[in-house]
């Protein structure tokens, strides 16, 4: 968590990411159901580790889903200001929509100030989530703020491979894929078009 109370951004694209390729030409959704929502709550690498993962109920699972909704809308929006979320079969949430949903879960949980002062030093102002643990919608949703404030959203593609929605943060100026299995059969996808448009 940063000076501002905003958790690191890679978090956001965790969540953007569990819509994905199932690797047999379908898309998984690991957000599917509550139990798919509580599996991904435990292992999602961005929530604080000092706090055990809430119970999921209905209630919780539509929130982060719909929260997902958002920033992937968002997300699609850095990519391409003309480009729908490919993901996402409902009509997309206009902008302002998503952003004020957003800010919204973001403000579900208080940030107070605290002060340190150690030693001989000046003292210092620490921010950190009011009122015991970090809300888990609230944290998913800063996450997604520092991330769209920050340095890598202009690194930011969805991924070219056939099938896949998956956001990435490109590494080097070539990079289309999220990964090496999405460039294997992105590559053997036009390796079949292109015999099978000279065998016509």
């Amino acid at each position: 968590m940063n000076e501002r109370g905003v958790m690191d951004g890679r978090l956001a694209l965790e969540l953007a990411g569990t819509i994905r390729h199932d690797g047999s030409g379908g898309m998984a959704d690991d957000l599917d159901g509550v139990e798919g929502t509580a599996r991904w709550l435990t292992t999602a690498a961005g929530l604080p580790p000092d706090c055990a993962a809430p119970p999921v109920d209905e209630e919780l699972h539509a929130q982060v889903v719909t929260l997902r909704g958002a920033v992937r809308t968002l997300f699609a929006r850095v990519v391409g200001p003309d480009r729908p979320d490919p993901a996402d079969t409902r009509p997309p949430a206009p902008d302002r929509d998503a952003l004020a949903l957003l800010n919204a879960a973001a403000a579900r949980q208080a940030v107070v100030p605290r002060l340190r002062w150690e030693g001989p030093d000046a003292p210092t102002v620490e921010f950190a989530p009011g009122g015991g643990c970090p809300d888990t919608v609230a944290t998913l949703a800063r996450a997604a703020i520092a991330f769209l404030e920050g340095p890598d959203r202009e690194r930011l593609r969805v991924c070219a491979a056939p099938r896949c929605e998956r956001y990435f943060v490109q590494a080097h100026g070539r990079q289309q894929w999220c990964g090496t299995s999405c460039g294997n059969r992105a590559r053997a996808a036009r390796h079949y078009r292109r015999h099978a448009a000279a065998r016509t």
